[in-house]
């Protein structure tokens, strides 16, 4: 989900509900000792185009599929409204202590009718399983009686 005000924007992500705060208004990073799990992001408009860029990652995640520590990370992303319903998400990953090019993609992005959900862990659907299984113990149980 994308809101916009005059001066920031909010994204927000169903997957672990980060709600990221882009600042539009021109403001400079904050100091590079300062690492965030998210990073720091500062946006701008580049015609229609949305371009928000991303440092001061804290180190302690890892840059791309497990690769890299994040810690010297550039991420640039570009959200283009190709359409009512679709925008064009672009990313450029630039950590060159884990890579010697940057590592770039394009994802569509389709607006769907409904609302973004709470991301709330599953455990591997193992609970239900246990749940189930002890229920027909239970069930077992109730019928030798």
């Amino acid at each position: 989900q994308i809101v916009q005000s005059q001066d920031h924007v909010v994204i927000l992500t169903e997957m672990v509900h980060d709600a990221r705060m882009v600042p539009l208004n021109g403001r400079p990073h904050t100091d590079e000792a300062i690492g965030l799990w998210t990073g720091d992001s500062r946006g701008h408009w580049e015609g229609d185009t949305l371009v928000v860029e991303t440092r001061n990652f804290n180190g302690l995640t890892h840059s791309f599929f497990g690769l890299g520590s994040s810690e010297n990370k550039l991420l640039v992303e570009k959200f283009t409204r190709i359409a009512v319903d679709r925008i064009d998400y672009e990313f450029n990953v630039i950590d060159p202590d884990t890579f010697t090019d940057q590592v770039v993609g394009l994802i569509p992005f389709y607006k769907v009718a409904g609302q973004v959900y709470e991301y709330a862990c599953h455990e591997g659907n193992y609970g239900m399983v246990n749940i189930l299984r002890g229920a027909r113990v239970a069930d077992q149980a109730k019928n030798s009686e």
